[in-house]
């Protein structure tokens, strides 16, 4: 839905989630901006000249959250597309990928979400089961990290050189640059109109969700130019979240230009991840005889970060074992040396994912300025004793992953995401996964987190003054059905949360595990409507 952006709308009879008044129980805002927070009684006096007045019967407004990692195509082909997120097992795998196959029109067929990992055959298809399932259709099926994907005979034969390219195999899913090569060949098939509706039903499922803003991470071994350009094309008309563009393409600083992204990194592989194997490591995978796989080397990384540092461009990697990691703090450390340690902690480069920190890592990160856009529904989903994380690299090693409150304790600035369609949208979700890790050690509080997913998302792009319901900011915002509003910390060494109204702390809603979630009313996006319940 679109309106006119120089209406007066003011919220009244509700809480509004403000540092200017811990109290706010209304808002005024004058076209894309909030004008005034405040109590009801001082509402009245705007009441008569608002062009729209909302009563919010008790509801919450809070900025409107920022997703700081998605893949808005491929997560809104998992909507749209075949879905096996969840799927129990191997047989069932197979059986829904034989129904879709069925359904489904000529052409490649999409999908995601696969993890072997939690099937009691403790494997993935073969070749022969697949093409066996999907008949003579062209199938390419991600694994739910989307490092590794399933491909039919069928897509295989569309793909020139495949069987000569790092991490091809004949029977098994494919790794590195042949599934590179099989999800550039998938996509290679869409069409503008199936694009279109891919990126529309994400941004959809994300204004649903109270996401006012996603920082899209593309690249030409994850997406696209033409993909990205089509992205900010249809964000462009205002009907749903701000989209900022990422390019991760080793020197791509001409095209993230070209493109309009705001940096030229984010999935700008460093290695790759924990369930495929191809997260890089310091000691061999507790399953398996390696490493995992090493994209790029310090050198590489010190030569991008400082020729982005030099063109006034931020930087990012994706980056998720300690010896990934450990290139990427060399890197810039290194290009600190050559252009100057203020100005590449000026532009805040960035780190995907970082999940293997130990203590020396993380005070590496806070001292050169690096931002850690992080996903928290990663220890949700893998975390725990029994999860991947404890397969991939047994119990100890896995216990030190995605050490948030060691990070928040450094000065590490945080900002949260999906990396959807690896996790799903679902930004309260993610304030739960950080305020309640797997390991208690790590946890950090709703208010931290809920911050994170807000404010973080803005100031990793520089723009420290948003994500805030205060005068003057912009008018970003989501209205959410609650039921209680508590500042909660869980943390054993305090009552775990507080209802006190003394402490003059604004309250979030409960998001104790079991709790219901809160239900988004409406999102607005400068003003603007994106959502409406």
């Amino acid at each position: 839905m679109t309106e006119r952006t120089n209406r007066t709308v003011l919220l009244r009879g509700g809480a509004v989630y403000s540092p200017a008044d811990p109290f706010a129980t209304a808002m005024l805002v004058e076209g894309e901006h909030v004008a005034w927070v405040g109590s009801d009684g001082a509402a009245q006096a705007y009441a008569e000249t608002a062009d729209e007045v909302v009563e919010l019967a008790g509801a919450l407004v809070t900025p409107a959250f920022v997703d700081a990692h998605v893949h808005a195509t491929s997560a809104g082909l998992a909507l749209t597309g075949l879905d096996l997120t969840g799927c129990p097992s191997l047989a069932e795998a197979l059986e829904r990928i034989s129904a879709f196959a069925r359904s489904a029109d000529d052409g490649v067929l999409l999908g995601h979400g696969w993890d072997e990992s939690g099937w009691p055959e403790g494997r993935p298809p073969t070749l022969a089961e697949l093409d066996a399932a999907a008949g003579t259709a062209a199938v390419y099926l991600s694994r739910t990290d989307v490092h590794s994907a399933l491909a039919s005979t069928a897509l295989r034969e569309l793909t020139e050189g495949l069987a000569e390219l790092p991490g091809h195999h004949p029977t098994a899913p494919l790794t590195r640059d042949a599934h590179h090569a099989v999800r550039q060949a998938a996509l290679a098939h869409l069409t503008p109109e199936q694009r279109r509706a891919a990126q529309r039903a994400a941004l959809r499922r994300a204004a649903e969700l109270g996401i006012g803003a996603v920082h899209e991470c593309a690249g030409p071994e994850i997406s696209s130019a033409e993909d990205l350009a089509a992205l900010l094309a249809l964000a462009a008309e205002g009907e749903g979240p701000e989209v900022f563009g990422y390019w991760g393409e080793l020197g791509g600083i001409e095209t993230a230009r070209r493109l309009g992204a705001v940096g030229a990194g984010g999935d700008l592989f460093v290695d790759g991840a924990l369930g495929s194997h191809t997260a890089c490591l310091h000691t061999p995978y507790a399953d398996a005889e390696h490493t995992g796989t090493a994209y790029l080397t310090a050198e590489q990384v010190a030569d991008h970060v400082a020729a982005c540092t030099e063109a006034g461009l931020q930087a990012g990697f994706h980056a998720i074992g300690d010896a990934a990691l450990t290139t990427v703090l060399e890197g810039v450390r290194a290009a600190a040396d050559r252009v100057g340690l203020a100005r590449v902690r000026s532009l805040r480069h960035r780190v995907e994912h970082a999940e293997a920190l130990d203590d020396k890592t993380i005070a590496a990160f806070a001292e050169l300025g690096l931002t850690a856009s992080v996903q928290p529904a990663f220890d949700a989903c893998w975390g725990g004793p029994d999860g991947m994380y404890v397969q991939r690299l047994g119990a100890e090693r896995a216990a030190g992953l995605n050490p948030f409150a060691a990070m928040l304790r450094a000065g590490v600035p945080l900002a949260f995401g999906s990396d959807a369609p690896v996790t799903p949208l679902d930004p309260w979700g993610t304030v739960r996964a950080a305020a309640f890790h797997q390991t208690p050690e790590h946890r950090i509080s709703v208010r931290a987190a809920f911050t994170a997913h807000t404010r973080g998302g803005w100031r990793a792009l520089g723009r420290d003054q948003d994500g805030v319901l205060v005068p003057g900011a912009v008018a970003s915002y989501a209205i959410w059905e609650v039921t209680d509003l508590v500042v909660q910390a869980p943390d054993d060494r305090v009552a775990g949360w507080s209802t006190d109204p003394r402490s003059g702390t604004p309250g979030l809603p409960d998001l104790t595990p079991g709790v219901p979630l809160p239900t988004c009313l409406r999102t607005v996006v400068r003003g603007r409507t994106v959502h409406q319940r």
